[in-house]
C-alpha cells in the first residue's frame, strides 16, 4: 500500500517521460526499483519478528559497510567503527534468544539500502528533479503489489487501510525518498550513509512510543554508539566535504 500509493503522488509531482532516454538510464531506474521494493518487503518482513529499533539498527549494517568502502579518511573509520560496536550491543541478547530469521531479513534490507544509496544518486544524476524516483517506484511498486494481494488479498481495499496506507505513502515513501535523492546529488554516499545512522535512535523512539517496545540499557548504549558515529560525521568541515 505504501508503495502503490505512492506511486500516483510521485507521477503527479514529477510528470516523467521516457522521451529521449537511453538504454543506461532505463537500467538504472529498473535497478533502483527493484531494489527499493526488496529493501521495503525485507524490512517489513523483519518487522514482523523484531523490535522497530533493532531492526533499523541491523539495517544500518548496509549504509556502515558502504561507509567502511569508500571512506579516505581516519576519523571516518573511527565512526564507522563505533557504529558497529552499536550494532553488535543492540543485539547483545543471549543467542538461543536472537530471532535469527528476523536479524537476516534487517541485514539483507541493509545490504540492500546500501545499494539504494548508490543507485538513487546514479538515478539523481541521470535525471531531473524527481523524474527518475517516480519511474523507480513505478517499478517497485510491480514488484511488491502482487506479493501484497497474495497475503492481503480484498482487505487492502477497506477504507481504514486506504487511509493509513495513503498517510504513510506520503510521510514514509513520497517525502523522505524524494529529499534524499535531491541531497545525494549535493552528497557523497559515504557521507549520506552515516548520516542516516541517526534513523536507529528515531526507530527506537517511535518503538517506544507508538508501540510500547522497550529496549534494555546494552540495546540504548548500542544505538547511542550508532548516534556518536553519526555526530562525528556531521562535523565534518565543508572543505573536507569537497575532497570527498
Amino acid at each position: 500500500m505504501r508503495l502503490l500509493l505512492a506511486v500516483p503522488i510521485l507521477l503527479l509531482i514529477a510528470r516523467p517521460t521516457l522521451r529521449n532516454r537511453t538504454r543506461h538510464d532505463l537500467l538504472a531506474v529498473v535497478a533502483f526499483g527493484t531494489v527499493l521494493g526488496l529493501m521495503n518487503l525485507s524490512f517489513y518482513l523483519s518487522l514482523e519478528r523484531l523490535p522497530l529499533g533493532v531492526a533499523v539498527t541491523i539495517e544500518f549494517i548496509g549504509p556502515l559497510g558502504l561507509a567502511a568502502v569508500m571512506s579516505r579518511r581516519r576519523r571516518d573509520f573511527v565512526a564507522v567503527a563505533a557504529a558497529a560496536v552499536g550494532v553488535v550491543l543492540v543485539n547483545g541478547h543471549d543467542l538461543a534468544e536472537v530471532d535469527w530469521l528476523g536479524v537476516g531479513f534487517a541485514a539483507m534490507a541493509g545490504v540492500l539500502w546500501a545499494a539504494y544509496i548508490l543507485l538513487s544518486a546514479e538515478t539523481g544524476r541521470r535525471f531531473d528533479q524527481l523524474d527518475g524516483l517516480a519511474l523507480a517506484m513505478v517499478v517497485s511498486s510491480i514488484i511488491v503489489t502482487p506479493i501484497g494481494i497474495g497475503t492481503s488479498g480484498t482487505d487492502l481495499l477497506h477504507w481504514h487501510y486506504l487511509a493509513l496506507g495513503g498517510a504513510i505513502a506520503v510521510l514514509s515513501s513520497v517525502l523522505p525518498y524524494s529529499l534524499e535523492t535531491l541531497a545525494l546529488r549535493r552528497m557523497n554516499p559515504a557521507v549520506f550513509g552515516i548520516l542516516m545512522s541517526l534513523e536507529p535512535a528515531v526507530g527506537a523512539l517511535a518503538g517506544l512510543l507508538v508501540l510500547s517496545q522497550r529496549l534494555d540499557a546494552v540495546q540504548i548504549a548500542g544505538m547511542a554508539c550508532v548516534v556518536i558515529a553519526s555526530i562525528a560525521v556531521t562535523r565534518t568541515s565543508r572543505s573536507e566535504l569537497r575532497d570527498l
